[in-house]
């Protein structure tokens, strides 16, 4: 069904657009009236911008220069986009930027503003008793100019916003990265009270470690991850975290007491399963206070040297406490391949069978040697799991009881670093 006809006489147009202006001229005598009852709005209906009494009073003074400038505006039938925007509106999305009040809050404020003016216009344009033909086309040209002129403030405040909100973050990104730099590298904070300010995290606590990276340009998405993750995880306050470069990130977490990396491990695994940029942890050892901060991290970054040297074989999250060891071997990966394929023989070569094998004679020794034990982890009947084991003694060439020690940490090494340590199969 087509819509109405909006057709209107010359005569017509000329009286919608003298009412309009009249309008527009009575309302302007009442500006300060109606941005007082526009703040009061948004204040109880977008919490976000309530609050700080200097904030309060920037968005007064925003709602009242945006106000006067579509009032102006449809006084002198000037097209939204040919306006001068307000300054006030500009200052004030910066401020909210700053202060990281989410650019929805801000967006929304214009459409609440919208109504409220819209329902002022609505009153003037009653109380004037028009005939209702003018009427309506009074009411149209008040909603669509006024429409029009909101939609095009919301884009240039909204563009004001995010280029503050990049600049701020890289600003205090820059200085706080400054800081936990030095600080990892050992330079006591000569006012721990003030350090903290700076950094926004409590650095007297207990802490876990993580560097976290996805691919190049996706740091952002990185850093979202781990604020989720410390919500999953139920921490005691805000993470910490720094850009290391464009797609790592290095964090802390401020465990409770009862908090564990077993339980952040099953967290980070889950949300890495969500979907999204194919990120990667490395996670370390619980530590408290300032030393404990810098050895967690050392330990994530271990952790992290052992995933890079795996490469496509490693895994989605990494921690200290599985690769301790084999972070040791990431040194030097030639001589490391050499060593396991002398300690493991020919069951350090690279092929789906040998694969098997190491996993089932890994779990083995694992279980204190108990077929059964190894048997119920790897969900096999015992006699499978002593046919494997035979076998993987027969592919090394020599009895399991020789160089155990060393038996156990190749296996692991094969596991967590894959073709960086094995043999190409022939």
């Amino acid at each position: 069904m087509p819509p109405p006809s909006t057709d209107v006489s010359p005569a017509g147009l000329a009286q919608v657009g003298g009412c309009v202006r009249a309008i527009a001229v009575a309302l302007g005598r009442r500006v300060v009236e109606i941005a007082l009852d526009l703040r009061q709005l948004m204040a109880t209906e977008i919490a976000e911008l309530d609050g700080d009494p200097r904030i309060v009073e920037l968005l007064g003074a925003s709602i009242e220069g945006n106000v006067e400038t579509i009032l102006h505006m449809l006084a002198h039938e000037i097209p939204a986009e040919r306006v001068e925007p307000p300054s006030a509106a500009f200052e004030y999305a910066r401020r909210l930027a700053q202060r990281g009040v989410p650019v929805n809050a801000l967006l929304r404020a214009y459409r609440v503003g919208h109504d409220r003016l819209l329902r002022w216009m609505f009153a003037e344009l009653d109380r004037r008793r028009e005939d209702p033909v003018v009427a309506l086309g009074v009411a149209r040209r008040m909603v669509g100019d006024t429409f029009g002129y909101v939609d095009w403030i919301c884009q240039q405040v909204a563009e004001v916003y995010e280029e503050e909100r990049e600049r701020w973050l890289a600003n205090r990104d820059t200085l706080r990265a400054g800081r936990v730099r030095a600080l990892l590298d050992g330079d006591g904070p000569a006012d721990l009270d003030a350090l903290e300010t700076t950094l926004g995290y409590g650095l007297r606590g207990r802490h876990l470690a993580l560097v976290a990276w996805s691919g190049e340009g996706e740091g952002a998405a990185v850093a979202r991850l781990v604020g989720t993750l410390a919500e999953r995880t139920g921490c005691r306050g805000r993470p910490l975290s720094v850009a290391y470069d464009h797609a790592t990130t290095w964090a802390w977490l401020p465990l409770g007491r009862d908090s564990s990396v077993a339980e952040v491990s099953r967290a980070a695994e889950a949300l890495t399963e969500d979907g999204g940029p194919a990120v990667r942890i490395a996670v370390g050892e619980p530590g408290s206070g300032v030393a404990g901060f810098r050895e967690s991290h050392r330990q994530a970054v271990r952790a992290q040297t052992v995933a890079l040297a795996a490469g496509a074989d490693a895994r989605t999250l990494t921690t200290f406490a599985d690769v301790g060891a084999v972070a040791l071997l990431c040194a030097d990966l030639d001589a490391a391949r050499t060593w396991v394929a002398d300690t493991l023989g020919g069951l350090a070569a690279d092929d789906p069978q040998r694969a098997r094998l190491r996993e089932t004679l890994r779990v083995f020794l694992a279980a204190g040697g108990s077929y059964t034990t190894a048997a119920e982890q790897l969900t096999m009947h015992k006699n499978s799991v002593r046919y494997r084991v035979g076998r993987a003694e027969q592919e090394r060439g020599r009895p399991l009881t020789e160089g155990r020690i060393d038996l156990e940490l190749a296996l692991m090494a094969c596991r967590w670093l894959g073709r960086a340590v094995l043999t190409p199969a022939r």
